[in-house]
């Protein structure tokens, strides 16, 4: 009978895993927007009166912000614990997936305005995105950098 190896003292039960340095400026990134944009977005709301003009327009800027950077922890997280086995993704990846949240939500302000955003509408423009943003994984997973 063979004896049991004896066990290793002092020995960490895990080595924790360090951020990609990408990702670090990628959140830093997303603290400047989230503030910035929500800070504008307040300062917008409180202070002019809405008109069509280019107060709609710095809207939509303020607003592609704040939504950008308010999810881009999000997606992060969501990418980095989900889909973990296939390997972290770059920091691009992150701000492009969070780019296409923050255009969603412009998009459907925008049809509201129009008074024509219903939720056909809104699925469709979600599916739209999220067909886009497989199809560019797919090409990136290919290798094919053309």
């Amino acid at each position: 009978m063979r004896p049991s190896p004896a066990p290793r003292p002092n020995q960490p039960a895990s080595r924790p895993r360090r951020m990609p340095s990408d990702h670090m400026g990628v959140l830093v990134a997303a603290v400047l927007m989230f503030g910035g944009g929500w800070a504008g977005l307040a300062y917008l709301v409180a202070t002019q009166p809405p008109r069509i003009g280019a107060e709609l327009w710095l809207f939509f800027i303020l607003l592609h912000l704040a939504v950008t950077g308010t999810v881009l922890p999000v997606i992060r997280y969501l990418n980095v614990s989900l889909f973990a086995s296939r390997g972290i993704p770059p920091g691009g990846v992150i701000v492009r997936q969070s780019v296409w949240v923050g255009l969603y939500v412009v998009i459907c302000a925008w049809l509201q305005i129009l008074r024509a955003l219903s939720v056909p509408i809104m699925v469709f423009l979600a599916s739209v995105f999220i067909v886009l943003e497989v199809f560019l994984r797919m090409r990136e997973a290919s290798g094919d950098e053309a």
